[in-house]
């Protein structure tokens, strides 16, 4: 063999050894990058939604998962799913965890853990503005009422006698129902009740006081997997302690003047104490805390959007 050649072919080897070895540790620093894959029903604003554009999810839920996925070391990798697929996916391992305003109860437990609740909410009802014969939940016996399919208000609707359930895929569909006087009411949790009128701009349909139930929200976990529970409380509890996750802005972009207030404000949201203060925001368009503090206490919404 030449010496041209053999320089040739110690060379070829070099390079093939080189791609090897790239190759190798592109794939070591793959498996080593950890993915929560995080369940949603994308249709549940003000907690999960879609931006105008249908590409980046937002909200509350959102924004909280992705600091707990952060605290956790966790790269986030939503997966929207219909409401009532939620749980079953849960169960056979398509996805780690679930966070979509799910309620807490019993049913629910069978099936799945919950993490400690990190919201309070209750059902309420919607209704034309003109309708004065529906006051309070008792008013619904002998109506049409639209719910969500999978959701607590539609279990909890179905308990009262007489009344006609229609359900749909999503809380976006039970609001139209409404507007088309195919039903005489919405049933839905509260905050999205009240923040579909605030965003729809709607006049001609009114939120009643009376609350059904008082509901906490948790991160779902399959029971086969203790582990990631363990992991997904201590990163509620870490976000609580250090103020790191401001609720209603991606942590990201959180821009604080006064650290105090923060911590003031995570533990009005975790403990129900206090009051919240009110920052002004930046971002496309995220909720003032003066707006979630009146949701919180079902006090007259008075909060406001800034925008960029």
């Amino acid at each position: 063999m030449s010496r041209k050649l053999l320089v040739l072919c110690m060379a070829a080897l070099m390079a093939m050894a080189a791609l090897v070895a790239g190759c190798g540790g592109e794939q070591k620093a793959a498996e080593s990058e950890k993915v929560l894959k995080v369940g949603v029903n994308a249709d549940f604003a003000p907690f999960e939604f879609q931006d105008e554009n249908g590409k980046e999810y937002q909200g509350f839920d959102m924004d909280l998962i992705r600091a707990v996925g952060e605290e956790m070391g966790y790269k986030v990798e939503i997966n929207n799913l219909n409401f009532d697929g939620l749980i079953p996916a849960l169960e056979a391992g398509n996805i780690d965890v679930c966070i979509s305003g799910m309620t807490i109860n019993e049913e629910r437990k069978q099936k799945v853990n919950f993490s400690d609740p990190y919201y309070k909410s209750g059902l309420s009802i919607i209704v034309a503005k003109d309708n004065d014969s529906i006051k309070k939940f008792e008013d619904l016996k002998g109506k049409k009422v639209a719910v969500q399919i999978g959701t607590t208000s539609a279990a909890e609707v179905k308990k009262i006698e007489g009344v006609e359930v229609k359900e749909f895929n999503s809380s976006a569909d039970t609001f139209m129902e409404l507007r088309a006087k195919g039903v005489d009411a919405v049933v839905n949790d509260r905050p999205v009740n009240d923040y579909y009128i605030m965003k729809s701009g709607e006049t001609n349909v009114k939120a009643l006081p009376d609350l059904l139930t008082s509901e906490d929200y948790g991160i779902a976990v399959s029971k086969k997997n203790e582990e990631l529970l363990n992991k997904v409380n201590d990163a509620l509890r870490k976000l609580h302690e250090n103020g790191k996750y401001e609720p209603g802005k991606r942590p990201s972009k959180t821009t604080l003047k006064i650290k105090k207030e923060l911590k003031q404000t995570i533990d009005c949201f975790f403990t129900g104490n206090g009051s919240a203060p009110t920052h002004e925001y930046t971002g496309k368009e995220v909720e003032t805390w003066q707006y979630w503090e009146n949701m919180r206490t079902g006090e007259k919404m008075e909060g406001e959007y800034y925008k960029d």
